[in-house]
């Protein structure tokens, strides 16, 4: 299950080094407001990627006028050379903390040139004070960065990863082609960030970056993507019922227009729309998607080739419930999005994903040793959350940050089969298989299915869905000892309970994390995010910051 990241320089590093402000006898010390003081250095980056206290004094100013005087401020600690604060970012957007302090999401830049995947969070309180800067600067960039003799046009490097891919796709959206600047170890360089996304002749989406002066490959970043909005029509809303994949009778939220039953759900957000792919996929011709709207002659959904449509529809409408209820979002995007879902695509194809791109859910049937993957609601949990982490920390699909991406949407799809008492445990996906005993991943014990369950056993190697799938597996252990607590590694864990887990990790993802965040700056994160909810001397703080001793995060 996979994700299409769309951001605009990957940080592929983790080396970390925690330091204190000082703080002689502790690394977290409390400041007002229940903040932290304290500071994680990149040692890789060389360059602070989390600090919190109080950052700055009381100011009466505009929000993003307090943030860039710190960077001001503090121009060496980020090595911004001659540059000043407002010609080394842009404000992506600001938004109010659930918690009322104001959140400023920034981008860095280099001559306007958006600094690809260097992005950052700050936050300021009600009283114009800074308290928290989180997301890693590239420093040094007036030294590192050349400007390239000459330089090949946005369309040629198009062309240069089209020949990378080794085929020409059927597009269902157009490639996108622009100019950043882009750092891997110690190399700085002007590249274009190059998108190929296409549904045939099979599923695929493909990052390139594409070196501005050569057309040389310098990374690719391999995910998934998909569909389209719905259309609309003239309707009744009323109700009906249908079968599971399971055999099991839902309750179903329907529109009726012309004696015709609709799965479409308008009473969530802007609506909850089901389609049929009709095992469409593999065609030339892509307009299909999202295919045609579920319907029937009556408002009982029980045939075999519905159970994949009312599975999709009835938790879809669950995972709406839990971030409406539970943590307060108004659909993935917070302001009351559509959701949309095609069941019923390619043939014997057994995956399931996220498409910011068409914005909406892709579902196969499975293929031959599994169900449809609407089957299980921890999976579909899975995916949606991949859309709320989209549209807040935007997490990047590789690496520590994409192992990141996963674990939030493996959490949050277990959390979301416990809201439900859908016969709730920590195994991921383990509906989806005709064969007991089987499952995707464990939460509770990673190594059953092949992950690693501390940093020091982490995979390190080049293989990228390795990397994101198997090293989830650390995250994935560190939130089941906050919620349920034990004894990992030597190291004893006191759990919260899985509802003040669940708020601690939304939090981080939405106010705190950044799009090439460490496991060290999403352990901060959460310790923060710990901090802002229970106290800075809280059980809760405490045991957060054991659950990252016992996985090995420093």
């Amino acid at each position: 299950m996979k994700t299409k990241k769309q951001s605009l320089v990957v940080l592929l590093s983790a080396g970390i080094v925690a330091t204190s402000i000082s703080l002689p006898t502790s690394s977290y010390a409390a400041t007002s407001n229940n903040v932290l003081s304290t500071e994680k250095y990149n040692e890789a980056i060389k360059s602070t990627e989390f600090i919190s206290g109080q950052l700055t004094t009381p100011s009466s100013t505009k929000t993003e006028d307090v943030v860039f005087r710190y960077v001001d401020e503090n121009k060496d600690k980020y090595k911004l050379g001659t540059k000043s604060a407002k010609e080394s970012f842009t404000v992506k957007k600001q938004e109010d903390d659930t918690l009322g302090a104001k959140v400023v999401r920034l981008q860095q830049t280099y001559n306007g040139v958006p600094v690809w995947g260097s992005t950052q969070v700050a936050h300021v309180d009600n009283k114009g004070v800074l308290t928290v800067f989180s997301g890693t600067v590239i420093p040094d960039l007036d030294q590192k960065l050349q400007q390239p003799n000459q330089k090949i046009s946005a369309n040629e490097a198009v062309s240069f990863a089209e020949k990378e891919l080794g085929f020409k796709p059927n597009y269902d959206v157009k490639p996108t082609s622009e100019l950043v600047v882009y750092a891997k170890d110690d190399t700085v360089s002007y590249a274009y960030y190059v998108h190929l996304g296409f549904l045939s002749p099979q599923p695929g989406s493909h990052d390139y970056f594409v070196e501005a002066e050569t057309g040389k490959i310098l990374d690719h970043i391999e995910v998934l993507h998909a569909a389209k909005n719905p259309r609309n029509i003239t309707e009744t809303v009323t109700t009906g019922t249908g079968k599971d994949s399971f055999g099991n009778t839902k309750n179903l939220n329907l529109l009726k227009s012309n004696n015709t039953y609709y799965l479409a759900d308008k009473t969530r957000g802007q609506g909850i729309y089901t389609y049929d792919a009709q095992n469409q996929g593999s065609d030339d011709d892509t307009s299909f998607l999202p295919g045609v709207l579920f319907s029937n002659n009556t408002n009982s959904f029980t045939s075999k080739n519905a159970q994949a449509a009312v599975d999709a529809h009835t938790y879809a409408g669950m995972v709406y419930d839990y971030y409406k209820k539970v943590q307060g979002r108004n659909s993935y995007d917070g302001n009351g999005a559509k959701i949309v879902s095609s069941v019923h695509f390619g043939q014997q194809y057994g995956n399931a994903f996220w498409s910011p791109e068409l914005k909406q859910m892709v579902y196969g049937d499975g293929d031959g040793s599994t169900r449809s993957f609407t089957a299980a609601i921890d999976a579909v949990g899975h995916e949606l959350t991949h859309a709320v982490t989209e549209s807040s920390s935007n997490l990047i699909y590789q690496d520590e940050s994409g192992a990141l991406n996963e674990a939030m949407s493996d959490i949050f799809g277990t959390l979301i089969e416990y809201y439900n008492n859908s016969k709730p445990d920590y195994l991921i996906g383990e509906d989806l298989f005709f064969q007991s005993g089987q499952a995707l991943r464990s939460m509770s014990d990673p190594t059953q299915y092949g992950d690693p369950d501390h940093y020091s056993k982490r995979y390190t190697g080049t293989n990228q869905s390795k990397l994101v799938h198997t090293n989830s597996g650390i995250i994935n252990k560190a939130a089941y000892l906050v919620a349920e607590g034990g004894t990992h590694y030597g190291v004893t864990v006191n759990g919260i309970g899985k509802d003040k887990m669940g708020k601690i990790f939304y939090r981080a993802n939405t106010q705190y994390l950044t799009e090439s965040a460490t496991f060290s700056q999403a352990r901060q994160a959460l310790v923060q995010s710990a901090a802002d909810l229970y106290g800075t001397q809280s059980a809760e703080v405490t045991s957060v910051n054991k659950a990252f001793d016992a996985v090995g995060v420093k």
